[in-house]
């Protein structure tokens, strides 16, 4: 197949999903466009905003859609590693007792981390080498997860009560963070002509297991000009307050900037936002374009940043015109 079908094919592919998610899902059209980028990149993406906005309804939304295997983990205080994993469990067998490995709720294609830090720290390492290797290992044996493998997580906001925090380690696995806000009062009212009425709207499978791959596969071929990709560089240099082009005010608020799994955030879903306008390059405005979701968790705030309530994002904006200038980069009109 020519290079020019499959960008075709690519995008008709995308809207498609997109469409079939819109029919359960009322608004959210950014977050349901980076979760499907988190998909297409092969990452995982992070949900934060209170209870009962649909963030577990994307999920399994999407799920069906693809036609993949799914499973969600309710995080609570009293889950342990175990219960996500999976355990070896000592059967009796003909040849006498032996121990089988009973695989956890991690073994799907879409893992739902439903509320991931109402549980404890423990607990929520033991999705760090399934995140990061797509695998896991339990007494000493390594078990592979199978492709695709997607995790979605939700938290809500830190302030509330009975939250742990998710460590910089963990943070750092997430490809996006992406804020769900509260919906419109139009948003409201199609929810209620959805959900109060007789037949409730699902979703039908419109890609498999296959097509997902060499999607995946696609976004990756992509090409990047050396100038593009120096400047995702500096902008996630630009992150850090020791760098010589941070901002006055990454200077005083930051502890630390992003690391480079944030330059590949900027850099592999650059390339899928290329795909969805129909170019075969990537331009200084898809790298500018994804900065807020793939930095804003990974830009950590100092003392006086968190006493100040500085907005991550208000940052991530400067970073970005520090990058600029120091690329000589002209200003989108």
């Amino acid at each position: 197949m020519e290079i020019e079908d499959r960008l075709r094919a690519f995008q008709e592919d995308f809207e498609r999903l997109r469409g079939e998610i819109a029919k359960v899902i009322v608004g959210h059209a950014p977050v349901v466009e980076g979760v499907l980028m988190c998909l297409f990149a092969d990452g995982h993406g992070l949900l934060e905003g209170v209870p009962g906005l649909g963030k577990t309804l994307l999920v399994r939304t999407l799920s069906r859609a693809l036609a993949l295997e799914f499973a969600r983990i309710q995080f609570t205080p009293d889950l342990m590693p175990a219960d996500i994993i999976g355990t070896n469990l000592l059967e009796e067998t003909p040849q006498g007792r032996t121990f089988r490995f009973q695989k956890g709720p991690v073994f799907a294609h879409i893992v739902l981390a439903d509320e991931i830090n109402r549980a404890t720290p423990k607990t929520q390492s033991a999705l760090l080498e399934a995140m990061q290797e797509h695998s896991v290992t339990v007494t000493g044996r390594l078990h592979r997860l199978e492709e695709p493998f997607f995790v979605l997580a939700t938290q809500n906001p830190i302030e509330m009560e009975g939250t742990y925090p998710l460590p910089e380690a963990q943070l750092d696995r997430f490809l996006f963070k992406l804020k769900v806000p509260s919906p419109t009062a139009e948003d409201l009212g199609r929810i209620l002509d959805r959900t109060t009425g007789s037949a409730l709207p699902e979703a039908a499978p419109v890609c498999d297991r296959e097509r997902l791959l060499e999607m995946r596969r696609l976004a990756r071929e992509v090409p990047i000009a050396a100038h593009v990709r120096e400047f995702a560089a500096r902008l996630s240099l630009a992150t850090h307050p020791t760098d010589p082009a941070a901002s006055p005010e990454v200077k005083r608020f930051v502890r630390y900037g992003a690391s480079p799994r944030g330059a590949q955030a900027l850099v592999l879903t650059g390339k899928i936002r290329a795909l969805m306008a129909g170019r075969l390059n990537v331009a200084y405005e898809d790298i500018e374009q994804m900065a807020p979701m793939a930095l804003r968790h990974r830009v950590l705030l100092n003392f006086e940043g968190q006493a100040e309530g500085i907005d991550p994002d208000a940052l991530i904006a400067g970073a970005v015109e520090s990058a600029r200038a120091a690329a000589a980069v002209k200003a989108p009109v």
